[in-house]
C-alpha cells in the first residue's frame, strides 16, 4: 500500500488513490472545481494543482495517483499564487450579479475567492455577454455568464442519467454549456445536476427565489418515494414564514451513501415533497348527518376503539407505513384483539423504473411490511371487497392511503357505503377521507421518526425534522391511545422502544439497533424476501 506524504501529514492509500482523496482524509484542503467522486476525470479547472517533490511542474491532485514516497505540498507560494491566477481567469467575464444569484451561501467561487483570490481586479475590457435565465428544463434554469465550464453537468448526462442532452457550444472565453437543438434537459434524475454545479450556472426553478440558503436548517431523513430508499435531507425553515406561504419544508437534497443512492437522487422524489405542507388534515372529525363535525382526540378516541370492539373490523395497512408502525399495528389488531382480517394495501408495482435508482413500487417500506407477515396480494384485497359487499365486514381502519384509488387501480369493486362505520388515519386528505366516519390525523414521516426496509432488505432510520401539523400525530401514537382504550396497555416513549421490542420478536430484525444504526443504516438481511404478487414482475427487472 502507498505510503505519501501530504503538508507533513503521512496516509497510506490504496492504490490507485487519487491525490486529492488522499488529501481529503488528513483534512487538507485542496480546492476543486470540476472533480467528483461519483464522475469521470475532466481536469480542466486546475484549482487542485500541487506541488510535488522531484517533479518540475505543479500536477493536478484529480488525476494524480498517490505512490509510495511521494511528498505532497498544497499551500506553498507557487501553488497559492497559481490558484489566484485560476480565480482570476474565471473570473474575467463572471457578471459577479451575487446579490440576486441562488447560488449565494453555498457557492464555491465565493468560497475559493474569499479563501484564495487576488482581491483585485486588473480588467479594464468589457466582459463577454452570454444568455442569462434561460429555463434549459422543467426543473432547471442556465446561466451561462456564471459558468467556468468545469463540465460536471454534462459528464452527469453522460455516464449517470445517459441522455446527453448538454455539451459545450463555441471556443475560448465564448464557450458556454447549451442543450442540443430541438433537446430539453428533461430526464428523471435533471435537478442532480443543480446539485453538482459549484457556482450559480445552473438553478433549480422550483427552489429559485424562494429563500436565501443562511436561513435553511437541514435534517438527514429517507425518501418515501419508492423501494429504493434514497438517504436525503430536508431543508426546511419555521422562522420565516411570511416568504414561504407558510411552507415548511424547502428542499430535498441527496445525502451520500455509497450502498444505495450514492450521491444521486430522481426528480420524483426530489419535487414530491409539497404533500407535507399542502392539502392537509388538520383536525380530529366525525360524520355526523352527512357532514363532518370536529372533535377532540379525547372524544374520537373512545368512539372509535367502542367500535372496533362491537364487531368484524378490517385493517388496511399502506406501505408508507414505517417498520414500528406496522409492528404496532399486528400487535394491537392482530395479538390483542385476535384480528385475522389485517391487509396490506398492494403495492403500486406498475410504476416507472429504471437501472439507476428509480424503483417501479413506489413505496418505501413493502419489504418491511412482507417481513411482518402482512398479506399484499390482489386476491387478498379482492376477498375483502367480496366480505364487504356481503355485509360480513362492519367496520374498516384505513392507514394512510385511499383505498378508492387503489381499488380502482386493481380492478376492485368493494361498496364501501355498506359498511357500518370506517376510520381514515392519515396525513392528507383524499376520497377516503372524506367518505370515512371518522377521520384522524396523522403525521408525515418529516414528522416522526422510525425505520423504512427497503426492497434489498436494507433497514434505514429517518429522524423527526418537524413538529406535526394542527392535531396531527404519529400512528403509533394514535395506535398507543387505542390500545389503552380496548384495554391493552401500551406505554411507548418513542419509535426506539417499538424497535427494540420489534428486533426481538422479528427473526429478520434481529441483532439490530436502533440506537447504533449508522447513517448508511443496516447491512442487507440475505433472508429470501416473502412472497408478493404484485411485486414479481419488478423483481425480475433487478
Amino acid at each position: 500500500m502507498p505510503k505519501l506524504t501530504i503538508d507533513g501529514k503521512e496516509i497510506e492509500v490504496a492504490p490507485g488513490t487519487r491525490v486529492i482523496e488522499a488529501a481529503k482524509r488528513v483534512s487538507v484542503d485542496a480546492p476543486y472545481y470540476c472533480y467528483h467522486p461519483g464522475l469521470s476525470i475532466a481536469g480542466n479547472c486546475r484549482m487542485c494543482l500541487v506541488e510535488v517533490e522531484k517533479m518540475p511542474k505543479l500536477q493536478i491532485a484529480c488525476h494524480l495517483q498517490a505512490t509510495d514516497g511521494m511528498v505532497v505540498r498544497t499551500h506553498t507560494e507557487r501553488v497559492l499564487k497559481t490558484r489566484q491566477h485560476i480565480l482570476e481567469f474565471l473570473l474575467v467575464n463572471h457578471p459577479l450579479d451575487c446579490p440576486v444569484c441562488d447560488q449565494a451561501g453555498e457557492c464555491w467561487l465565493q468560497d475559493y475567492y474569499m479563501k484564495h483570490g487576488l482581491y483585485d481586479s486588473r480588467v479594464s475590457e468589457d466582459k463577454n455577454k452570454k444568455p442569462k435565465a434561460v429555463p434549459i428544463g422543467p426543473t432547471v434554469m442556465l446561466d451561462a455568464e456564471r459558468c467556468i465550464l468545469c463540465s460536471r453537468c454534462i459528464r452527469f448526462c453522460d455516464e449517470v442519467s445517459k441522455t446527453s442532452e448538454l455539451g459545450i457550444i463555441n471556443r475560448g472565453d465564448h464557450g458556454e454549456i447549451a442543450v442540443f437543438p430541438g433537446k430539453e434537459l428533461n430526464n428523471p434524475y435533471s435537478g442532480n445536476v443543480v446539485d453538482i454545479c459549484p457556482v450559480g450556472a445552473l438553478t433549480d426553478r422550483d427552489f429559485r427565489f424562494k429563500m436565501r440558503v443562511w436561513y435553511l436548517k437541514e435534517e438527514d431523513s429517507l425518501c418515501n418515494g419508492c423501494s429504493r430508499g434514497c438517504n436525503i435531507q430536508v431543508h426546511y425553515n419555521l422562522d420565516r414564514p411570511h416568504h414561504t406561504g407558510g411552507e415548511r419544508v424547502m428542499r430535498l437534497k441527496p445525502r451520500f451513501n455509497e450502498d444505495v443512492n450514492k450521491w444521486w437522487m430522481c426528480d420524483e422524489g426530489r419535487y414530491g415533497y409539497k404533500f407535507h405542507d399542502q392539502n392537509r388534515i388538520l383536525q380530529t372529525a366525525a360524520r355526523t348527518g352527512g357532514k363532518f363535525q370536529e372533535k377532540t382526540w379525547e372524544v374520537l378516541i373512545p368512539e372509535v376503539a367502542r367500535r372496533i370492539s362491537e364487531g368484524r373490523t378490517a385493517v388496511l395497512v399502506s406501505p408508507q407505513l414505517s417498520n414500528e408502525e406496522i409492528f404496532l399495528i399486528r400487535k394491537v389488531f392482530a395479538e390483542k384483539l385476535g384480528s385475522q382480517d389485517l391487509f396490506l394495501l398492494s403495492p403500486n408495482a406498475d410504476g416507472f423504473q429504471d437501472d439507476i435508482l428509480i424503483r417501479a413500487d413506489k413505496n418505501p417500506n413493502t419489504r418491511g411490511a412482507a417481513e411482518l407477515g402482512f398479506k399484499a396480494s390482489p386476491e387478498a384485497l379482492q376477498n375483502l371487497a367480496e366480505q364487504i359487499n356481503r355485509g360480513e365486514i362492519k367496520g374498516l381502519v384505513v392507514f394512510g392511503q385511499d383505498v378508492y384509488e387503489r381499488f380502482e387501480k386493481l380492478g376492485i369493486k368493494a361498496e364501501l357505503n355498506r359498511l357500518a362505520w370506517s376510520v381514515f388515519i392519515g396525513s392528507n386528505h383524499n376520497l377516503m377521507s372524506e367518505s370515512a366516519t371518522y377521520v384522524l390525523p396523522s403525521a408525515t414521516y418529516v414528522e416522526k421518526e422510525g425505520t423504512f426496509t427497503n426492497f434489498e432488505g436494507r433497514v434505514q432510520k429517518f429522524n423527526k425534522v418537524l413538529e406535526p401539523l394542527g392535531q396531527a400525530r404519529s400512528e403509533w401514537e394514535i395506535l398507543e391511545a387505542l390500545a389503552r382504550e380496548l384495554g391493552h396497555g401500551l406505554s411507548y416513549a418513542a419509535a426506539e422502544e417499538i424497535f427494540h421490542e420489534l428486533a426481538l420478536a422479528e427473526p429478520f430484525f434481529h441483532g439490530m439497533d436502533y440506537e447504533k444504526m449508522t447513517r448508511g443504516g443496516s447491512d442487507i438481511r440475505s433472508m429470501a424476501m416473502p412472497t408478493i404478487p404484485a411485486l414479481e414482475q419488478q423483481d425480475n427487472l433487478l
